[in-house]
Formats: structure tokens, C-alpha cells, sequence
């Protein structure tokens, strides 16, 4: 963490934020009750203000990114998870399965990280998986593997009869660096039985990270928002990840993923940027405990997510190259960044860009 600056003088639109900055200056924890305050504000300039202020205090005017490739091996899913558009059946004419050869060709060497995420698959044996990580690191070295979200872990542990720390172990031995945060959505029972109730759940997916963190493991969280959850519901999400941090303090990032709506139209409309940048600002604010926030350009777009690193985000993720889930739910960002346009996302919003790896290691800081 840097030396913090100094709190800066702000004004306020709406009276609850002056309550709320009062207890960020003090590093006093926020309430439920806040977060909501500041999920419904509109007083948006004045929010965004107050998470900038929190962000600097973690990250100074430093903005991380990472050169990577996001990598999914499979869109064949035994759920059917009401929210996505990337699953498919065995038959199904957009199905397919990637060989460990055709995943080490979209793997450039000079890249940072890989992030592997796929479907629960019926078939692969475990195995698979890991010779799949044994061979990206015999053949890119260099590279870091983030990879298997806890839900995925949780779908194992089922499919191969494994206790959950012989899955970890032995994906950690065969060369797995760090976790990605998918799989959380959102923390409400009531959410999970309607839209996804073949999926681990919260409880199920804590318990997971928490073992990750025991074997040395770091690790992301997330959150799905602006489908059928209320406001209160992605506020829990914050407290219960917050609380969790405490417990273990394994997670490095925390990443609020905008719901697409593709073909499943479970809401008549996208969330707006302005309840991208609201969301964005209150998980910072909320999760004081969080190293980093990001600002996931692929699913808000590269305009929302530049503002956003004035509303408390401190990364913009990657250049992504290869990225199969949200472009099936027809993301409206391209497929790609160069390492050159993400410096100049982070310039533009007056930040000093920073190239990392997985585990927020310093690979180059670039001018501001």
C-alpha cells in the first residue's frame, strides 16, 4: 500500500454521501446501509470523488493492466445456468472442445498471464487438465496460469469423487498460479435457485477460495449485477466478500461484471454506464479490505470502464486476445486491446498505467 494522501476537500450533492465520506475519512467500515446510499446516489460526481480518494489511498495514481489472453477449452456444460449464452450440449451445432495443442497456439510467449475458464464438462477426465497446465508450463515458462474458478473446482470435487484439497493440490502441482474470481454471481439464495441452481452456491464457493488461500493460493472475486438482483443483494455480496477477506485475506481483486444480456434477456436492458460507475465506486468503498478493483472493459465497454478509473477502479484488466464467454453474449468491446491502446485507456483518464502480472507483480511503469 502507498502512502496515503491527503483526504481531499469535497462537496456534496446529497446529504447521505456527507454522512459516508465522513466514515471514509475516519477509515471507519461502511454499513449496509451506506452501500446502498451510495448504489441509489445521484450525486454521481461527488461518488466517484469519494471511491477516486479511497482508491489512491491503495494504489496511489497507479492504474494496473496485464498483457494476457483469456482462454475458455470447452463450451460444453452439463448446467444450464439461465444467464448464459456460452454453454452448449454434446450435439449442439455450436458446441466445441479445444485439444491442449490448439490452447497452446492462442498462448503468444511474450504474454503475462493465461486465464483458463471453461464449461463443466461430462467427459474430459481430470487428468486432462492437468497435463493441460503441466504443458503451458514447460512450453511458455514465462507465463503465469490463472485458472479454474471455485464453481469449477466444486464440479471436480463431484465428477472425479476428490476431496477439494486433492483437486487443489494437485492442480497447483501440475503448475496453477492463482484463481480467477468467476463463479461467485451474486450471494442470494433467492438469485441462485432462480438462475442458477446447479451451481455452487456462496457458502460452497467461500469455502473454496478459503482452502485456495490455506495452500498458498491468491485469488479474485466478482460479482454478476444488473439482471434480476436488488440492490440490497449486490450490497450483501460486498459485506459477505469483505468479511471473508478478513478471514483469510487471500483475494487480490475484486471485479463487478455487468450482465449481458445476448439471448437470454432476463431484463429488458443493459445496466447503464451510470449503474456501471455506481456499482464500481461502492465495491470499493465497501470492500476496504481489497488490494485492487477493476474496471472490466470487456463487458462495460472501453469508454465506462476509462471513466471507471476515476470511480475507485485501480486495473483495467488486459488485452484479453482470445475471449469466448462474454462475445457469446454479444459484448460490445473488441475482441482484443494492444498492450499500446490499454496505456492509452489509463493516460486518458489521467492515471499512470502500470503492466503487471497475475499476482500484481511490477513487470513496467509506464509515463503518466
Amino acid at each position: 500500500m502507498l502512502d496515503a494522501p491527503a483526504a481531499p476537500a469535497l462537496r456534496f450533492q446529497d446529504a447521505e454521501l456527507e454522512r459516508v465520506w465522513d466514515k471514509v475519512q475516519r477509515r471507519e467500515r461502511l454499513s449496509e446501509a451506506d452501500g446502498l446510499a451510495c448504489l441509489q446516489t445521484r450525486d454521481l460526481l461527488g461518488l466517484g470523488r469519494m471511491a477516486d480518494a479511497a482508491a489512491r489511498r491503495v494504489s496511489g495514481n497507479r492504474v494496473y493492466f496485464t498483457f494476457n489472453v483469456h482462454v475458455n477449452p470447452t463450451n460444453i456444460c452439463v448446467l444450464s445456468c439461465k444467464f448464459c449464452d456460452f454453454a452448449a450440449k454434446v450435439g449442439d451445432d455450436h458446441a466445441y472442445e479445444y485439444s491442449i495443442d490448439d490452447i497452446l497456439g492462442q498462448i503468444h510467449h511474450d504474454v503475462h498471464e493465461v486465464h483458463i475458464v471453461g464449461g463443466h464438462h461430462p467427459t474430459i477426465p481430470f487428468e486432462w487438465y492437468e497435463d493441460l497446465l503441466r504443458t503451458i508450463k514447460a512450453e511458455r515458462p514465462r507465463v503465469q496460469i490463472k485458472a479454474f474458478t471455485a464453481a469449477e473446482v466444486d464440479y471436480f470435487h463431484k465428477r472425479f469423487k476428490l476431496a477439494d484439497q486433492e483437486v487443489l493440490e494437485r492442480l497447483i502441482a501440475a503448475g496453477l498460479d492463482s484463481m480467477p474470481g468467476g463463479g461467485a454471481e451474486v450471494f442470494s439464495e433467492r438469485v441462485r435457485r432462480e438462475l442458477f441452481r446447479g451451481k455452487a452456491g456462496a457458502d460452497r464457493w467461500l469455502e473454496i477460495h478459503h482452502l485456495a488461500h490455506a495452500l498458498g493460493l491468491r485469488t479474485n472475486a466478482t460479482l454478476l449485477y444488473g439482471h434480476i438482483e436488488t440492490h440490497q443483494e449486490r450490497v450483501r455480496h460486498l459485506r459477505r466478500l469483505r468479511e471473508a477477506q478478513d478471514v483469510s485475506g487471500g483475494w487480490l481483486c475484486f471485479i463487478p461484471l455487468e450482465y449481458q444480456l445476448g439471448t437470454t434477456n432476463l431484463v429488458p436492458r443493459h445496466a447503464s454506464p451510470l449503474d456501471d460507475l455506481r456499482t464500481l465506486a461502492t465495491s470499493r468503498l465497501m470492500l476496504d479490505n481489497f488490494p485492487h478493483v477493476k474496471s472490466y472493459w470487456v463487458m462495460s465497454g472501453e469508454s465506462t470502464a476509462s471513466i471507471g478509473l476515476n470511480f475507485g477502479a485501480d486495473d483495467l484488466d488486459g488485452t484479453i486476445g482470445t475471449e469466448r464467454i462474454a462475445h457469446a453474449a454479444l459484448a460490445d468491446s473488441p475482441l482484443g486491446l494492444e498492450r499500446e491502446r490499454m496505456v492509452r485507456l489509463i493516460q486518458s483518464a489521467g492515471k499512470t498505467p502500470v503492466e503487471r502480472n497475475a499476482t500484481y507483480d511490477v513487470v513496467r511503469v509506464y509515463d503518466a
